[in-house]
């Protein structure tokens, strides 16, 4: 049953191992890709900007709103904790 089991594994890398030899070294700076100039890597960027911005999820109105209320509450607690500290302090 090992045997199986080895000789299944063998036939399922011989499957997926490459048909060609791998490449030489020196073939491998021939296929190097060109680097863009000052203003097409200027432009490149600005392109890569625009398509993340494209992915970028806004809140709605109403997230937005909750949001707001929220630090505002958290604000003022820490704000009331910070003057209770420093009334404490002070008498």
């Amino acid at each position: 049953m090992a045997d199986r089991v080895a000789s299944d594994a063998e036939s399922s890398r011989r499957d997926r191992t490459k048909s060609a030899a791998t490449r030489k070294r020196g073939d491998a700076g021939k296929e190097q890709n060109k680097r863009p100039g000052f203003f097409g890597g200027i432009w490149l960027f600005f392109k890569q900007v625009i398509d993340e911005m494209k992915k970028v999820t806004y809140p709605t109105g109403s997230e937005t709103w909750t949001y707001f209320v929220v630090v505002v509450v958290f604000v003022a607690a820490i704000m009331l904790s910070l003057a209770y500290s420093t009334s404490d302090s002070v008498s």
